[in-house]
């Protein structure tokens, strides 16, 4: 017996073809669109400043602030130091006298250069007038530092530092 084989048909390229390639071209590249989108949403931490208008505002307060950190005169010494699994920030107030800062509050924290959601918040204590340490576990690599000194509810001391925690 001998096997007849069909005539196959050439390759043509039909409306119905150019259809199904122009539709599966812009169905991928929507696809590939949505996954771009939804890890570049999900992975952002954040931005510096959520308004820039109001904090255009601040601008002339805060300057005014820092004016009057300077006109103080003091000094604020602070030390690292690794602590276990995490770090420990020791902070020394001492006014233009050498004498220590009586009725400050201290907050403390190391804040992550690009993702808020790392941030972490320091648990501080006062060890002395004008003395605190700050303690925390799993911050590591590079940090800002940021001390703020307050007294009677007003800011009278900010410091905004980079570091690298080891």
């Amino acid at each position: 017996m001998i096997a007849l084989r069909a005539r196959q048909r050439p390759f043509e390229v039909t409306g119905r073809f150019v259809l199904a390639c122009f539709v599966g071209f812009f169905l991928a590249v929507a696809a590939i669109n949505a996954v771009m989108i939804r890890l570049a949403v999900t992975t952002f931490g954040g931005v510096e400043t959520e308004s820039s208008y109001k904090a255009g505002l601040a601008f002339k307060a805060e300057t005014a602030a820092s004016i009057a950190q300077v006109a103080r005169g003091w000094k604020v010494d602070v030390r690292l130091e690794s602590v276990g699994e995490g770090v420990a920030v020791n902070v020394t107030v001492r006014d233009a006298a050498g004498q220590a800062v009586p009725s400050l509050v201290a907050d403390i924290g190391l804040a992550h250069p690009a993702d808020r959601r790392r941030d972490v918040a320091m648990n501080v204590s006062e060890q002395s007038a004008g003395v605190f340490r700050a303690t925390t576990q799993g911050a590591t690599g590079r940090r800002t530092l940021v001390i703020d000194l307050t007294r009677n509810g007003e800011r009278v001391f900010r410091s905004v530092e980079r570091i690298v925690v080891p």
